[in-house]
């Protein structure tokens, strides 16, 4: 779900319970600052509201995505910058969602994803491995060739630094280095296969 409305506002808030009756994860793409002038923000309001909603739709299996999302890893985020450098500070709003609430799990995909995990070694090897059933891989990444042809970051000025890069293989070796060959193997496959029931 990518609009722009609040994350607990009443559209979501029906897209939440229809993705309950339905039994369907639902993700959501969490945005508090744009990457151009003009874009606009995305399911606002994550760091003060998403936690009432989890309680509130226990039955919804919820995937968090996108900027705001991974951002608030670090403790010490405040929507200054869509993608924050620099050491994480323990504590982070989505580090203790995905540990206290069994309905919420993490998409680790596009430069967000990406830069997250790239930002603090120590921290996401240790990460990693305590949401290793939470965390899925994936690629939101328009390369035509896995090398970064085809594509950019030219409309995501923020994301600069992955410009012709393939930004599923960066994210791919990040979580190779940082993670046991147990721990991998869950991220890249066995927990979206398991989530989405999709056979293997």
């Amino acid at each position: 779900m990518k609009f722009h409305v609040a994350a607990d506002g009443p559209e979501l808030r029906r897209m939440y319970a229809l993705a309950a009756d339905l039994r369907v994860p639902i993700l959501v793409h969490f945005q508090e600052v744009d990457h151009f002038e003009n874009e606009g923000t995305w399911s606002t309001g994550y760091a003060r509201t998403f936690e009432g909603i989890l309680k509130a739709y226990p039955k919804t299996t919820f995937i968090g995505h996108a900027d705001a999302f991974w951002a608030n890893v670090s403790a010490d985020y405040h929507n200054e910058t869509a993608y924050p450098s620099g050491p994480i500070k323990r504590g982070g709003v989505t580090d203790k969602l995905l540990g206290d609430y069994a309905n919420l799990y993490g998409d680790l995909s596009a430069n967000s994803g990406n830069n997250a995990m790239s930002r603090d070694s120590e921290f996401t090897a240790a990460f990693l491995d305590r949401h290793q059933n939470k965390l899925m891989f994936g690629s939101d990444c328009s390369c035509a060739d896995g090398h970064g042809a085809g594509t950019s970051q030219a409309n995501n000025p923020a994301a600069s630094r992955l410009a012709g890069k393939c930004v599923a293989r960066e994210t791919l070796t990040v979580l190779k280095k940082s993670a046991s060959p147990e721990v991998f193997r869950k991220i890249v496959w066995d927990n979206a296969h398991k989530l989405l029931k999709i056979p293997a």
